[in-house]
């Protein structure tokens, strides 16, 4: 069973960056889409960057971009967040989407990690 971890959250004032890694400790998540998501309190989860299996074609919601980049290589999933926001306050999750590319449903993923907070201060 894939098994997704992501890991890089934490606390940043606002302007700071940092950067997220998704890891699939059974390395199978490497011919499907990933999709990182974001859920802040009281708010429902919403998709924030999403990247093909091959890596050349990326989605970024409107709210991050030209400040969030989606990448990958053979065994992780990265999002480099930067420029952020307390309105990027939330908990981040990797999810692996049931094909080769990424969705913007949450329901087109099949697994999902635990999720890392990443809070923004003021």
């Amino acid at each position: 069973q894939v098994q997704l971890q992501e890991s890089g959250g934490g606390l940043v004032q606002a302007g700071g960056s940092l950067r997220l890694s998704c890891v699939d400790s059974r390395r199978t998540f490497s011919n499907n889409g990933v999709g990182w998501f974001r859920q802040a309190p009281g708010k429902e989860r919403e998709i924030v960057a999403g990247i093909n299996w091959r890596g050349g074609s990326t989605y970024y919601a409107d709210s991050v971009k030209d400040r969030f980049i989606i990448s990958r290589d053979n065994a992780k999933v990265y999002l480099q967040m930067n420029s952020l926001k307390p309105e990027d306050t939330g908990v981040y999750y990797c999810a692996s989407a049931r094909g080769p590319t990424y969705a913007v449903s949450a329901s087109q993923y099949r697994y999902w990690g635990q999720g890392t907070q990443v809070t923004v201060s003021s």
